[in-house]
């Protein structure tokens, strides 16, 4: 029939459905839309907040409270984040130090004596001796090799620099970590290590020492090769600068 004549055209069933789900379509995304919008959806986004760009991405704001929660740990928890600045440098966390700083440390100069340094490593160190001594035979090993009997460790040298003055109140951390055999090096009986002091209430390395270390046999009263065993620790416990 002539349509031109008043007669109504029927659509073509092409061309309805095509109609029926471009209607649906924009019913879906104006529903989408509108959970954006709403407050109370768990698809809501604030004015001028982002979706993620990927469907598996996790929300905006997930990542932004985790970032902020990290931020806030590092505020109210400084030790963890000094303990993570040492371990990060490959220093062990079982020889970790913590060095309250008193009143009695300063020196006339109103600020921590420089000679109170070399006795804050020690302590760190025979912690960290403590911990060698217990891999290698249980506590035992370790009281053993802190009363001197047996084979166990001397200071053969030391050697500090000092990067910052500290000032009461203050808590260092302090820790040490194996360095690598000097080429060359052929002494089994000595190794050498390292050892720093952060500072919790400047949030930095205040002081270094690089020290040398010998095993020493006790029973016999001279330096000994330590065996494989003890090595091999060593060996695990090495850390490059």
């Amino acid at each position: 029939m002539n349509p031109s004549k008043g007669m109504l055209r029927l659509t073509s069933p092409r061309l309805f459905r095509t109609s029926y789900h471009a209607a649906r379509k924009n019913s879906t995304i104006s529903a989408l839309q509108a959970a954006f919008r709403d407050p109370s959806s768990p698809y809501y986004l604030a004015p001028g907040e982002r979706g993620p760009e990927d469907p598996n991405s996790p929300p905006v704001e997930s990542v932004l409270n985790k970032a902020a929660s990290e931020a806030m740990e590092t505020l109210v928890d400084p030790l963890r984040a000094a303990e993570a600045r040492l371990e990060k440098r490959g220093f062990d966390p079982k020889s970790f130090w913590e060095q309250r700083i008193v009143w009695g440390d300063h020196d006339s100069f109103q600020h921590v004596n420089n000679v109170r340094y070399v006795r804050f490593f020690e302590s760190a160190r025979i912690k960290w001796m403590m911990s060698v001594g217990e891999i290698l035979g249980g506590p035992q090993r370790a009281r053993d090799m802190l009363d001197g009997r047996g084979i166990s460790l001397i200071l053969k040298s030391i050697e500090v620099q000092f990067r910052r003055p500290v000032t009461f109140p203050d808590t260092l951390l302090i820790g040490y970590k194996v360095l690598p055999t000097p080429e060359g090096h052929t002494d089994l009986a000595t190794f050498f290590v390292k050892a720093s002091a952060y500072s919790l209430d400047q949030k930095a390395f205040v002081a270094h020492s690089k020290e040398a270390l010998v095993w020493y046999d006790y029973d016999k009263l001279k330096k000994t090769d330590p065996g494989e065993d003890a090595m091999k620790l060593l060996l695990t416990k090495t850390h490059k600068e």
